[in-house]
């Protein structure tokens, strides 16, 4: 599996370019992150860059703790069934208490895109 780092700081409205390939089909996104005072949380849309169309909007940054949260799992019916991956925040060994991104700690957490994540059962 691979994953990709998204760059990240703690201004209020953060939009950068990435081109993954996840589960092996390459995307080219524009990626916006957007702290959102009045809920006080983070969100993040996700924009092909060479259609324009708008894939994700506004999805909030919720953290997983000891249990997978894919944030992008109700997105697997786009791109012609394929998705988007999947997308996950971890906190950092070193963040503050806060249990997702807060105004100024988003650089505190990690937040990851790639190849999409299954659980498998085992018996």
């Amino acid at each position: 599996m691979t994953y990709w780092i998204f760059p990240k700081s703690d201004a209020p409205r953060q939009v950068f370019l990435l081109s993954p390939e996840p589960d092996g089909l390459a995307i080219h996104a524009e990626v916006e992150l957007r702290y959102l005072p009045a809920p006080e949380l983070w969100v993040v849309s996700i924009r092909d860059h060479e259609t324009d169309e708008l894939l994700v909007n506004q999805v909030p940054l919720i953290c997983s703790y000891g249990e997978i949260n894919d944030l992008l799992a109700p997105f697997r019916h786009l791109r012609n069934g394929a998705g988007l991956g999947s997308l996950f925040v971890l906190k950092d060994t070193d963040a503050p208490d806060t249990p997702d991104p807060a105004e100024r700690t988003l650089g505190q957490f990690l937040v990851l895109w790639g190849d999409r994540f299954e659980l498998t059962q085992v018996q």
